[in-house]
């Protein structure tokens, strides 16, 4: 006599493994990643916190661990090192490290517009280029700002002369500002404008190095390329993740800073931070990318940074190479 009661077991057994399997997906544990941070806290990290409140990493299968860093050619190299998954940093100095053989690789450009700023108290009236000549200027020698710096004169047509400079470490510059030994220091829009801010109480006046003409890609995510080559989908995941935080902060900066603060009440003073983040904000995107989603650079932008980089940022023209050497679009959410 033929068994029916076979074949029925195996089908029933079959659609029990159909139906187990999301369940299964589901309960999948979470991949730990580490995101390292290009310095301690302040406004611009924002939207990763915002993006873990939210639950945007989790969603896509990802325990996320933000560390604090302490500069970006640090993170850097512990990204080359794989003791960390991903950096935010400053992606031209992954650039210059890539180019002289660390295994580094930008996935996504998230300040596309110099934070690259001279500013001073509002106080002064200091608001255009011009009304710098006569002016004490705070600078550091040999960062990235100080680099740029003479190019920024020479696009406003500013000698060299008609602006006195003083020399310091970053805080140096801050102090020198605020106990008037300079009127203005180079600085970042989102980063130094709010620590004078803060610490003194008075409104701060930036005027960007971008708006003169003056402009290079800044912070981003990168990671290592051996990495990227072997975990592509996570790479995928994580910067979807992003994508989704970075577009929340626009739309609320005050919710990406209290996320922030609620994870690290001692990262700064709500109101400032605000004002960071809005200002973080306004350098996403470049006129190009008004109508991409976060991190989708142009590599018209990324070419011209390295043109930058050779002219003025003491890059050897002969390891420039090209702008997909060190940055990729494949990995971001399509818009």
């Amino acid at each position: 006599m033929k068994n029916t009661r076979f074949p029925a077991l195996i089908a029933t057994a079959a659609a029990l493994v159909v139906a187990m399997a999301p369940a299964q997906a589901q309960t999948k544990a979470p991949e730990k990643v580490t995101l390292m941070l290009n310095w301690y806290l302040y406004s611009e990290h924002a939207p990763f916190f915002l993006g873990k409140e939210k639950g945007f990493y989790a969603e896509e299968g990802i325990d996320l661990d933000i560390q604090e860093g302490r500069g970006s050619a640090v993170t850097a190299q512990a990204v080359a090192a794989k003791s960390a998954t991903f950096g935010y940093i400053d992606v031209t100095t992954m650039i210059k490290a890539a180019a002289k053989g660390a295994p580094l690789k930008s996935t996504g450009v998230l300040f596309q517009v110099s934070p690259m700023s001279v500013m001073g108290f509002t106080e002064k009236n200091i608001k255009t280029p011009k009304d710098i000549i006569g002016k004490t200027v705070a600078v550091t020698p040999g960062d990235s700002m100080s680099q740029m710096w003479p190019l920024f004169l020479k696009m406003n047509d500013i000698k060299a002369d008609q602006v006195k400079i003083v020399s310091g470490d970053g805080q140096t510059k801050l102090n020198a500002v605020m106990n008037g030994q300079a009127d203005l220091l180079l600085g970042y829009v989102m980063d130094q404008a709010i620590k004078l801010q803060d610490a003194t109480g008075k409104p701060v006046t930036p005027i960007r190095f971008a708006d003169s003409g003056v402009n290079q890609i800044s912070s981003g995510i990168i990671t290592n390329k051996a990495f990227l080559a072997e975990n592509g989908d996570l790479v995928k995941r994580f910067m979807r993740a992003s994508t989704k935080a970075a577009e929340a902060a626009e739309k609320s900066p005050e919710a990406a800073v209290d996320a922030m603060l609620k994870a690290n009440p001692k990262a700064g003073v709500r109101d400032t931070l605000i004002v960071g983040m809005k200002q973080s904000v306004a350098l996403y995107h470049t006129k190009e990318t008004a109508n991409q989603r976060p991190f989708r650079v142009t590599m018209k932008n990324v070419n011209d940074s390295l043109d930058l980089l050779v002219q003025y940022g003491g890059m050897d023209a002969s390891t420039r190479g090209k702008p997909e050497d060190y940055v990729t679009l494949d990995y971001l959410p399509t818009n």
